[in-house]
C-alpha cells in the first residue's frame, strides 16, 4: 500500500473542502472568505492603461496644460558615459520645444528621446563655457542625418566687448565648418546648417522671447566674469526657472519667484573637489565659492524661493554618493520638494502634480522620419581627378548592389542618378 506524504494529505483535505465550499465564496490556503468589497470596482491593471513608472522616449503625449522637462545633462565640463554637460529640455503641450544649454555629450542623450531632430531647433544658452554650449557644433552638423530640416535658432547673451558675445561665437563656429558645408553641398540637404542669432545683453532684465503663449525672460548671472545669464520659461500659467551657472544672487531671487520647477547648480562641495578632484584647498574655495553655488547656498535659495520642485544640477554624478551627499546637504537649509538631477530625469509638470521619473529609451536611434528638402545636385563639388583616378572599378560590386535592390527603388536610382554615378 502506498505511504502518501503528509503533504499531499493535507492537499486532498483541501481539494475535499474545497469541492463542499459554497459557490459564491472567495477559496484561500485556509478557506472560503468573504468577496471584499473592492473587488467588485476595481479596474484591471492593463499595460496601456495604467501610469508607469518611467518615461518610454517618444511614447506619451503631453496634457493640454502639461510642461515636461527632461535633464540630456546634470554634470560639468568631466562628461561621462553616464552623465553629459548641461542641457535642458523643456516640452510644451501646445507643441513648442526648447533647449536651455547645450553642453559636451548632451546630443547622445538627445538621440536617446527617439525624436525628429526638428524638435531641437530652439536653443538659449547661459554662457560660452564649453559644458553649455560644447554640443552645439554637434546639434548643427547631426541634424540632417537624425532629420532635421529646420535651421537653428539660437539665443544667448552678449559680452563685455563684441568678440566675447554669443553672435561672434557662432560666427566662429560656422567658419570652422567651412569645410563640412562645402564638402556636403549636393549631398545633403543645407537648411539644416542654417542658424539664426538672437544675441541680447547680457546686462539687462528682459524678455528675449515672446511667441505663441510662451514668454521666455534673461537676467543677469554672477559667474567667473561678465556675460552669463539665467532664464526662466512662463507658458499657461506654468514657470521653469534655470540658473546656468552662477552663485546664488538677488536677479535669480527675484526673477525665480512663483517658480513650479527651480533648477540651480549645487555644485561639488569644497571637499569633494579637495579630496576627490585633486584641487588644492586654496584653489577648491574660490571656484566653490565665488564662480558656482554651494549645495547649502543652493538649499537657502530653494527655501527663500518655496517652489513646488526645486532641482540641484552641475556636479560630477561618481556613482556612489554624490547624489545623496547633495540632498544631505542641500537638506541642512530646505524642507521642500527636491531633486537631484541625473541624466534622463524627466518631471512632468501641470498644475495638479509634478511626477519624477527617469526616462527609458533605445541605444540605437537610426530610423527617424527625414525631412523633404532635396540636396540641391548643382552645388556638388568632386575631388580632383588624380584623386579619382586612384579608385578601383565599382562596376562589379555596385551591379551586385542594385540588382539586390527593390525594384521600385532601383527604378528610381536609375533614374534620378546621373549616369556617370552608376555602375558601367
Amino acid at each position: 500500500m502506498t505511504t502518501l506524504s503528509r503533504s499531499a494529505v493535507v492537499l486532498l483535505q483541501f481539494i475535499a473542502f474545497a469541492a463542499h465550499a459554497e459557490p459564491d465564496k472567495l477559496l484561500t490556503p485556509l478557506g472560503p472568505a468573504e468577496q471584499p468589497s473592492f473587488a467588485e470596482t476595481r479596474e484591471p491593471i492593463t499595460e496601456l492603461g495604467r501610469e508607469r513608472s518611467y518615461y518610454l522616449a517618444g511614447s506619451e503625449e503631453l496634457g493640454k496644460q502639461e510642461m515636461r522637462v527632461i535633464a540630456l545633462g546634470s554634470g560639468m565640463p568631466q562628461i561621462q558615459r553616464r552623465q553629459a554637460s548641461a542641457c535642458w529640455f523643456v516640452e510644451l503641450a501646445n507643441g513648442d520645444s526648447f533647449i536651455f544649454d547645450i553642453g559636451s555629450g548632451c546630443t547622445a542623450n538627445m538621440s536617446l528621446l527617439e525624436l525628429p531632430w526638428d524638435t531641437f531647433t530652439k536653443v538659449f544658452i547661459t554662457h560660452l563655457h564649453s559644458d553649455h554650449f560644447g554640443d552645439l557644433p554637434t546639434l548643427l552638423a547631426g541634424g540632417w542625418q537624425m532629420g532635421r530640416s529646420i535651421p537653428i535658432e539660437v539665443w544667448g547673451p552678449s559680452g563685455l566687448t563684441p568678440e566675447l558675445g554669443t553672435k561672434a561665437a557662432i560666427e566662429h563656429l560656422l567658419g570652422m565648418f567651412r569645410w563640412e558645408y562645402v564638402s556636403k553641398r549636393g549631398r545633403a540637404p543645407m537648411s539644416s546648417y542654417a542658424i539664426k542669432v538672437h544675441e541680447f545683453d547680457y546686462a539687462r532684465e528682459q524678455i528675449v522671447y515672446d511667441r505663441n503663449g510662451v514668454t521666455i525672460r534673461s537676467w543677469p548671472a554672477v559667474h567667473v566674469m561678465d556675460g552669463p545669464v539665467s532664464y526662466s520659461l512662463e507658458w499657461n500659467g506654468l514657470k521653469f526657472a534655470y540658473s546656468g551657472d552662477t552663485t546664488a544672487n538677488n536677479w535669480f531671487l527675484k526673477n525665480a519667484r512663483n517658480s513650479d520647477i527651480v533648477v540651480h547648480e549645487c555644485s561639488d562641495p569644497v571637499e569633494v573637489l579637495i579630496k576627490s578632484r585633486n584641487h588644492l584647498p586654496e584653489s577648491a574655495w574660490m571656484i566653490a565659492t565665488s564662480a558656482h553655488t554651494q549645495p547649502e547656498l543652493a538649499g537657502q535659495l530653494f527655501e527663500a524661493l518655496q517652489p513646488r520642485m526645486a532641482v540641484c544640477f552641475h556636479y560630477v554624478d561618481d556613482g556612489i554618493g554624490a547624489t545623496q551627499n547633495l540632498y544631505a546637504s542641500v537638506r541642512n537649509l530646505y524642507s521642500g520638494p527636491l531633486s537631484i538631477a541625473q541624466d534622463m530625469m524627466v518631471w512632468n509638470v501641470t498644475s495638479d502634480s509634478i511626477r519624477v521619473r527617469k526616462v527609458v529609451g533605445g541605444e540605437y536611434a537610426f530610423s527617424l522620419p527625414r525631412g523633404k528638402e532635396q540636396p540641391d545636385q548643382s552645388k556638388l563639388i568632386e575631388p580632383s581627378d588624380w584623386l579619382i583616378q586612384e579608385r578601383i572599378d565599382p562596376s562589379a560590386a555596385y551591379k551586385r548592389v542594385l540588382e539586390n535592390l527593390d525594384p521600385e527603388i532601383r527604378d528610381r536610382i536609375l533614374e534620378k542618378v546621373p549616369p556617370d554615378k552608376l555602375p558601367q
